[in-house]
This record gives structure tokens, C-alpha cells and sequence, in this order.
């Protein structure tokens, strides 16, 4: 099992408010964690890098290779909710951070199998076979137009509204978040990224280059190819590779 990720403040940005946490446990598992922060600079770099740091401090902490799906589960959950609660209440306690909050995608990797648990737009897609799958759905204002048949995808790319998410990590005392778990095969790669990449590309588009490039080339690459089309977001990628 291999990771790799990467972080670029983008080209229009004056701080990178994403923030990327990424491992391989004792026993050969990977995990990775990507945040995109929101409520300003200070807020959103603050809201992405505790709930990342949080998240890697419980799991490289607790989480054993005698686990099983259900425990790893429960274990990705816990340190969300925990992140949640610290982000929260930060935010809480200091008038300069109201309103912060992230999103979150939280993944690993064991046994052929991997775990997602997710909430906000940062994505985590699927490549295996020459074929890329979205794994996880937007949390947002255009997904739900397009889930209702009232957008397109290529629409939802570009409408007005296609930054405002519907969940958020620390925003709220609690938080509802999404879990998948799939088949992880030799050569299969999980790439994961926040809108700064995926705002840019229709998953043909990121299959093209994934299936050009691989591991910290693929990294660059990615990041290389937003910038290219405007940079005008941060762009964080990690990719986990069976």
C-alpha cells in the first residue's frame, strides 16, 4: 500500500485553507484525511488543519490491525465527531472564528477493502480497471438541483451556487456524515481532492489523467492541470494506491 498527496494554494488565493494528513499504519493499512476550510483565512485555515490533525492524532493512535470493518468504522466516525466538537467549540469560544467549519474526507485502506467517510464537497473517486466512479456525493445546494433532475452535471459545474455546501464540519454541535466502503484491489488508487481539483474536471476528464500518471507524478499532475484551467482555488490531492 502506497500514499501520496499534495497541496497548492492555487493562483488567486491568498492562503491555502485546505489542509491533508496522510500515513500507513504498522500494519501496512493507509489512511489519508483531506479538509477544506471555510469562514476566511483565519477561520478556514484553522476549521481544516485541527479537524485534520485531530482526525490523524485518534486514528494513528487507536486504530489496531486486529479491527474490523465495523471497529474501523466506528473508529473513522468517532475522530469526526471528535473534530467536529473541537472545531465547534472553538469556534464557540472565539468571536474571530464564528462561523468556521471544513469539509472532510476521511479514508483507509486494509485487508482489499476501503473505507470513506465523508461530509461537505471534497470528493474521493474510485480508479480500477481504466475506469474512474465518484464514491462519495456532494453535501451541496447543486447536487441536490441535480439529484432532482432540475441540472446537469455540466451545469452544476459551473452554476452561481456551486460553493455553498450543505454540511460542514464544525459548524454545528453535530454532524451527519456519509460512510462507503468497497473492494480495493491490486492496482486499484483512490484519489481524493477537495473543488479546487474536481471544480475543473467531469470524472472522463480526471480519468484521462489518471490513467496517465500514477502516484506522486499523478499528485503533481492533478494539481499542474487545475492551475492550467485557472487556479482559482486551493487544490489538495491525496491518492492511496493498492
Amino acid at each position: 500500500m502506497r500514499v501520496y498527496s499534495g497541496s497548492d494554494i492555487g493562483l488567486r488565493r491568498d492562503s491555502n485553507q485546505d489542509y491533508c494528513k496522510t500515513g500507513i499504519f504498522e500494519s501496512g493499512a493507509a489512511w489519508a484525511v483531506v479538509c477544506d476550510g471555510m469562514g476566511g483565512a483565519n477561520g478556514g485555515c484553522t476549521a481544516s488543519s485541527m479537524a485534520a490533525e485531530t482526525i490523524a492524532g485518534i486514528l494513528t493512535e487507536k486504530y489496531s490491525a486486529e479491527m474490523t470493518s465495523e471497529q474501523v468504522r466506528e473508529l473513522m466516525e468517532q475522530a469526526v465527531a471528535a473534530a467536529n466538537g473541537r472545531v465547534y467549540t472553538a469556534a464557540c469560544e472565539d468571536p474571530s472564528l464564528r462561523g468556521m467549519g471544513t469539509t472532510v474526507v476521511v479514508a483507509i485502506a486494509v485487508n482489499g477493502v476501503i473505507h470513506i467517510v465523508h461530509a461537505g464537497d471534497s470528493r474521493a473517486y474510485l480508479f480500477e480497471k481504466d475506469r474512474i466512479r465518484r464514491i462519495t456525493t456532494d453535501h451541496s445546494i447543486v447536487q441536490e438541483l441535480v439529484d432532482a433532475g432540475q441540472l446537469t452535471e455540466e451545469e452544476a459545474m459551473n452554476h452561481p451556487h456551486r460553493n455553498i455546501i450543505t454540511r460542514a464540519l464544525g459548524v454545528e454541535e453535530g454532524l451527519l456524515t456519509d460512510y462507503n466502503s468497497l473492494p480495493f484491489g491490486e492496482g486499484a488508487m483512490l484519489v481524493i481532492c477537495t473543488d479546487g481539483l474536481s471544480g475543473y474536471f467531469n470524472d472522463g476528464d480526471l480519468c484521462e489523467l489518471i490513467r496517465s500518471n500514477s502516484g506522486e507524478e499523478l499528485v503533481g499532475q492533478l494539481i499542474d492541470a487545475a492551475k492550467k484551467l485557472g487556479g482559482s482555488d486551493n487544490i489538495t490531492v491525496a491518492v492511496i494506491a493498492a
